[in-house]
């Protein structure tokens, strides 16, 4: 009864909301606690290894095993698929029912990687993925999407989510490129930033918010090869200009733990790197929260990376570079090897007290301490009709219109239209990876409710202006029919192709080449041959080489995995009740050979010297911030007010913004500067500020930047952050300003 009682007095609390210092009560319990006992909670197993196959459920002789034995800290992740909110409480309860029974009345804290939405609750709402998010240019979606996922999280019993992902997605071969932001570091700052808020700020001891992850420090996204989990070649220059930003923003910001690099760089394993996770993480970024590593990332310092000699040696490795807690996850090998690396004094008891004092933090933090079980008052805030509102929204916002020759788009009223392609039918294809499994491709798990493409046309403009060829899920053999598309687009107005790639997670979607699927080619020249208008929708995680096809293609919408509203926010953008505003957050190439990033350095686009041929190898097939609309915007007026910059003052930035074309529309207006001259090679040009805007046909507006020192930092030969003395442009559009630094 003594743990009930505390629970109730301190319900009250939590219930408030208030932030509280736990050190107190951190230190008091961390006397309390056995070797063992510490060690346990640096332990973090998966469902799996307690459950007893079914969903749902655990095995009461490997629970209690797992939390009286080798007092586990954490579990993480679903057997195979997601499940009701009532079968989490159910599970959870069970899990915190153990934990109540061991000396120290420690509760579980529990995890999953809910990355655009809460991936394991059957009905949740579903977001698009953040490489979309970032299509938006609109930071308060990204923040909005993080808030409700928080509220599913915690409705659904769990308090921890291993999100956002903060790797700067510069790799577009890599399988995990979706997860991202995109190239651009600044806007993976700013959105990252604002995804830490939206799952923290209300306080997390309120049934609203859960702790957040950022993930996965650092450089995990640009590996050589493009394969996941494959070593990466990055100086520290570029790691610390374009990979480490984003963290640094995200401990600003208040993020609770970090996920850790699953591979190496340079040669050195993440996991196993001290300069990285203690030097840079902890004594100069400031970070005091957990540092969790990644799936069986300690075992693979012995058993795929070698620089370890023995799986005790791995784990020593591991946590004295800075380790608080393995995800070990099938076994308890993690315990009993660190109980032998103390005894052995090859682990410190103050780096075992310090990575604990870190744990027990969160757990405090979220109130676990507080209550343990999942939280009664919450489950209302799960499946509001609101979200399901703003899920569409987000997707709307983030869709981009890539082609629209002779303004095809918007289809008029009244047409028939053939909708075909392996994503005609599919909700996979929508929504992408970790959806509501871990691979997203099980179309059973989806909600009914939740509509195809096809479904959304039929509830558009009625089933008998509808008719397909596609059938149910990715891969029936029924979507590569090319007769059967050829002789049915004889009796439509136009033909809407639903093309790009089926869902995938990690290193499952490991690709070979970035070239669009043959099949998927030979339904584009069907359609084209039938001589009607060809609208191709691209539901894809990366970009897809598609430049043999497009004078085949009238109109291209790249929809991304566009989550729960997807279908709808395409339909509704092609038949024009939504005006796409969504801008690329990646340079879309156009040669497999000749993959150049927009904020490249001058000599990356040299491609002839002798003839002189200089400056031109940025040819992506779409320029980085490229997305067209159905209304135009014009800019004038571009003023500085000044021309010099000190490291005290600002310089506000405006420009005249006027929507010159026939109906409202929302436009994202950028800011980028340029240094003239440095001690290293400039890019020729950085994003630095944007802000998105809606106006009326005719309307004008003023759009003004601040802009300062520190906006123009990059960081040097000696590794440190400065801004020189010289000249800066300034760019919005064709518009050109120069100021001086000094």
């Amino acid at each position: 009864m003594k743990h009930l009682i505390t629970f109730l007095l301190m319900a009250g609390l939590a219930s408030t909301g208030t932030s509280q210092n736990h050190a107190a009560e951190v230190e008091s319990l961390l006397k309390k606690m056995t070797i063992e006992e510490k060690i346990g909670q640096m332990t973090q197993v998966t469902i799996g290894a307690v459950g007893n196959g079914k969903e749902g459920e655990t095995d009461a002789v490997k629970l209690k095993e797992a939390i009286q034995k080798y007092h586990i800290g954490s579990i993480l992740n679903v057997d195979q698929h997601a499940m009701s909110v009532a079968e989490w409480h159910r599970m959870l309860t069970a899990i915190q029912d153990e934990a109540m029974k061991s000396r120290l009345e420690i509760p579980i804290i529990y995890g999953l990687d809910a990355i655009h939405g809460q991936t394991y609750t059957l009905e949740s709402t579903l977001f698009p993925q953040n490489i979309a998010i970032a299509a938006s240019r609109n930071i308060g979606i990204a923040k909005k999407a993080a808030k409700i996922t928080a509220a599913e999280l915690r409705a659904s019993g769990v308090r921890w989510n291993f999100g956002p992902m903060l790797d700067c997605g510069r790799q577009v071969y890599w399988s995990r490129f979706p997860e991202s932001y995109g190239e651009d570091t600044y806007i993976g700052k700013v959105m990252g930033s604002a995804a830490v808020k939206g799952y923290e700020e209300d306080g997390l001891g309120k049934t609203t918010s859960v702790a957040s992850c950022m993930k996965h420090y650092m450089g995990y996204s640009n590996p050589r090869n493009g394969k996941d989990r494959t070593p990466a070649y990055i100086p520290e220059i570029e790691l610390r200009e374009h990979y480490l930003p984003q963290f640094r923003e995200a401990v600003a910001s208040g993020a609770s733990s970090v996920m850790i690099n699953s591979s190496l760089i340079n040669g050195v394993p993440t996991h196993g790197d001290k300069y990285l996770l203690t030097d840079v993480l902890r004594k100069e970024l400031g970070f005091k929260g957990v540092a969790v590593s990644d799936w069986e990332d300690i075992k693979r310092l012995y058993t795929w990376h070698k620089v370890a000699s023995s799986p005790l040696d791995a784990v020593v490795i591991g946590v004295n570079a800075g380790v608080d807690m393995s995800m070990v996850p099938y076994d308890f090998s993690f315990a009993t090897l660190l109980l032998e690396a103390v005894n052995k004094k090859l682990v410190s008891m103050e780096r075992i007290d310090e990575a604990v004092r870190r744990i027990l933090t969160m757990k405090y933090n979220v109130g676990l301490f507080a209550n343990p079980y999942p939280e009664k008052e919450a489950i209302g805030q799960f499946g509001k009709p609101e979200y399901k509102d703003f899920a569409f929204e987000a997707a709307a916002e983030a869709t981009t219109l890539l082609k629209n020759t002779n303004n095809i788009l918007p289809l008029k009223p009244g047409i028939k239209i053939l909708v075909a392609g392996p994503s005609a039918q599919s909700k996979a294809a929508l929504n992408g990876a970790w959806s509501y499994t871990w691979q997203g491709k099980d179309e059973k798990w989806y909600p009914e409710s939740e509509l195809t493409i096809l479904e959304a046309f039929q509830q558009k403009i009625g089933r008998e202006n509808v008719i397909t060829t596609s059938g149910i899920g990715y891969d029936d053999p029924a979507n590569f029919e090319v007769k059967a598309l050829r002789d049915a687009a004889q009796n439509v107005d136009a033909v809407v192709l639903c093309l790009g790639e089926n869902a995938y997670a990690e290193s499952p979607g490991n690709i070979f080449t970035l070239d669009m699927p043959t099949e998927q080619k030979e339904l584009i020249r069907a359609a084209k041959s039938s001589g009607k208008p060809v609208i191709v929708v691209l539901n894809q995680g990366r970009p897809l080489f598609i430049t043999d096809m497009v004078n085949e293609m009238d109109a291209i919408l790249l929809a991304y995995w566009s989550g729960s509203g997807g279908a709808k926010a395409i339909v509704s953008t092609i038949m024009g009740d939504n005006n796409p505003s969504g801008i690329l957050p990646f340079s879309y190439p156009k040669y497999p050979g000749d993959i150049v990033l927009y904020d490249h350095i001058f000599t990356e686009t040299i491609r002839e010297v002798f003839n002189n041929n200089v400056g031109t190898g940025y040819d992506p097939l779409f320029a980085f911030g490229f997305g067209l609309s159905y209304t135009t915007f014009e800019y004038s007026d571009l003023k500085l007010s000044d021309n010099k910059m000190s490291a005290n003052t600002t310089i506000k930035v405006s420009v005249t913004v006027q929507n010159t074309g026939s109906r409202q529309g929302k436009h994202s207006v950028e800011l980028y500067t340029h240094d003239q001259y440095a001690s290293i090679a400039p890019s020729v040009r950085r994003l630095r500020a944007f802000q998105k805007i809606e106006l009326k046909a005719g309307e004008k507006k003023t759009v003004t930047f601040d802009l300062n020192a520190e906006d123009l930092e990059f960081v040097n030969a000696q590794l440190k952050r400065v801004t020189e003395p010289g000249e800066f442009d300034v760019m919005i559009g064709e518009l050109k300003g120069t100021f001086d630094y000094r």
